[in-house]
């Protein structure tokens, strides 16, 4: 093609443009149909038209903004200062003179990853703007004096879900790579991606459930969570599986890993090549996993006590049973680390030290500063999600997955907006986002005691305020070894608040920070080379003076923590079949608990 020669055009096919149209038309008709219809039953018109409180949150900003109009006026004109400049430089851009641009989205902002972003004047100019925009609004609210930390947080984090909302990468006309699409297809990809969002909106029920991977890709212990292991145990909580050994011999001491309920377990056994699992068990260890039940609403009045009477002490006594081992290794993930943690204490009280070792990875004991999850923790929205746990028993796992989301909207919501929905193109197949998009339901009442008393009032970190089957617990009193891992990008457990709480033990602890997120900086296998984890031999009470005189190790953390586990191992014995041990193998892992899916 000619330098000056116009791009093709590809015209849209009328005939099957109409029937794209009508079939469009018809699946459109029958989910609003059946949305109303679920409103009007629901008496929706009765609700809490604002019943995050965010309205109320945006008020009191606001006015409390208005107070002092001179900061105000001093923001706007920074504002209006930084567009002109954006205007003189757009300027010279348009007479061909090159200029240095205002504003530069971060190197991690793929939203502008298209080459037009910077080539051409135009979209140039719209992403500048964009961004200028957004870095005011951003400050202003963040100026803003007399507000409460809680309030200040919560207009933080929606002035930035609104900001984020707002790119122009969102929608057609102020995409390059969507409007050359949309030339090159006739509009193909407009008409797609209709029909992609029908679709999810009928998975949904009416609610948007936005499609993150090929979900016919995967199909859990079939090419996913395949380590060959058997469940060799059972109730009405948890699954406990058995992982087949590899080695001839095996460490004495089995490992015994918790894993969260608000997602499966198998985050840790995605794929061969990244499965913490298998990797463990080809280190000589005989791994146990809790995989926990998808709960019902026959389960609502199952609590925090009973996580840890028919999950944990439940799966100690079946693994002695299982080996003829009393004690064992255990790791906590998340969740889990924090029923681990409550659940040593109980033990503690009741002069049981079946756990000889404890490895903690991304868990929260001290809440204090809970991140950005404590934008969605007040007496408003508590009461809210309580009202809806008492209708159902439990809460739906979409609203928990929806939360999560929110924490990385422009990763997990409007790339998948624009890729899906703009391009028309189907999910790319992903093990990480099926698993991430496999949610779990929380009974009712573990979910109200668990966020009341750990997220809302931090009484787990106070010796004594709160019970588990009778015992207060005290975190102070545990002294099992242990070993912290984090991760510095942690947006759910942000790491400086896991440190706090390696602090509540009085045993010897081994804190180490990995590089990247909650789940990446936990599933890194040595062999992918990536990432990098900092280790230091003392705890000092503030976490800044603990990572500057950390040391930093490339790769990742995982033969760190095998070294620093195998010390508890107690000797090798021969490989445990987990069919031949003392109780019955019920099925083959993953189990029937970790298959059923919600959505």
């Amino acid at each position: 093609m000619a330098e000056n020669q116009a791009p093709d055009v590809k015209l849209p096919d009328p005939v099957e443009m109409s029937r794209a149209m009508t079939r469009i038309a018809e699946q459109s008709q029958r989910l609003v149909t059946d949305f109303l219809s679920r409103q009007a039953s629901d008496g929706v018109g009765a609700k809490n038209p604002d019943p995050m409180g965010v309205g109320h949150a945006f008020l009191e900003m606001t006015t409390r903004m208005m107070a002092d109009p001179a900061k105000l006026m001093k923001a706007q004109m920074t504002l209006w200062q930084d567009y002109l400049t954006l205007w003189q430089r757009t300027t010279q851009r348009f007479f061909g003179q090159e200029a240095q641009p205002v504003i530069a989205p971060a190197k991690d902002d793929r939203r502008f990853k298209d080459s037009a972003w910077d080539e051409n004047t135009l979209f140039d100019f719209i992403k500048q703007s964009y961004l200028l925009s957004a870095r005011w609004m951003q400050s202003t609210v963040n100026e803003v004096d007399g507000l409460d930390d809680h309030t200040a947080k919560k207009v933080d984090f929606y002035t930035r879900q609104f900001v984020d909302a707002m790119a122009p990468s969102n929608f057609v006309m102020t995409n390059p790579e969507v409007l050359r699409t949309t030339i090159e297809t006739g509009g193909e990809n407009l008409v797609k991606g209709l029909e992609h969002l029908l679709k999810d909106l009928e998975r949904g029920k009416g609610e948007l459930r936005i499609s993150m991977t090929d979900y016919d890709a995967f199909q859990v212990g079939k090419n996913i969570a395949v380590t060959p292991g058997k469940v060799v145990f059972q109730t009405d909580l948890m699954q406990l599986i058995q992982y087949t050994p590899t080695t001839p011999d095996v460490n004495k001491r089995p490992l015994m890993i918790v894993p969260p309920w608000i997602n499966k377990y198998y985050i840790l056994d995605l794929r061969e090549k990244n499965s913490f699992i298998k990797w463990a068990v080809d280190q000589g260890h005989t791994v146990f996993i809790l995989s926990w039940v998808n709960p019902d609403e026959k389960l609502a009045q199952k609590g925090f006590e009973d996580y840890m009477f028919e999950g944990v002490l439940a799966a100690l006594d079946a693994i002695e049973k299982v080996t003829g081992e009393k004690d064992v290794n255990a790791i906590g993930y998340c969740l889990g680390g924090t029923l681990l943690a409550s659940t040593l204490s109980y033990m503690a009280a009741k002069k049981d030290d079946r756990i000889k070792s404890a490895t903690f990875f991304t868990t929260m004991l001290d809440f204090t500063e809970a991140g950005e999850l404590s934008v969605f923790i007040d007496e408003e929205q508590l009461t809210m999600i309580e009202s809806q746990m008492a209708q159902q028993g439990y809460l739906d796992g979409s609203k928990m997955a929806t939360t999560f989301n929110m924490l990385r909207a422009n990763d997990l919501i409007w790339s998948f907006v624009v890729n899906n929905y703009l391009l028309g193109k189907d999910p790319f197949p992903f093990d990480l986002l099926y698993w991430n998009s496999d949610s779990t339901r929380m009974p009712a009442a573990m979910h109200s005691f668990y966020l009341r008393n750990m997220y809302q009032k931090n009484l787990l970190a106070q010796p004594g305020a709160v019970s588990l089957g009778g015992v207060p617990i005290d975190l102070r009193n545990v002294k099992t070894p242990s070993f912290f891992l984090s991760a510095r990008e942690d947006h759910i457990a942000p790491w400086k608040s896991t440190y706090m709480g390696a602090h509540l033990f009085s045993g010897p602890v081994k804190f180490v920070l990995a590089a990247s997120g909650h789940i990446a900086g936990v599933v890194n296998p040595p062999a992918a080379g990536k990432y990098c984890y900092w280790t230091n031999a003392k705890l000092p009470k503030a976490s800044d003076d603990w990572l500057a005189s950390s040391e930093q190790t490339p790769g990742s953390w995982w033969p760190e923590w095998n070294k620093w586990v195998s010390t508890f191992s107690e000797g090798k014995v021969p490989a445990r079949d987990p069919e031949k041990g003392g109780l019955p193998a019920l099925e083959d892992a993953p189990g029937s608990y970790a298959k059923v899916r919600i959505v």
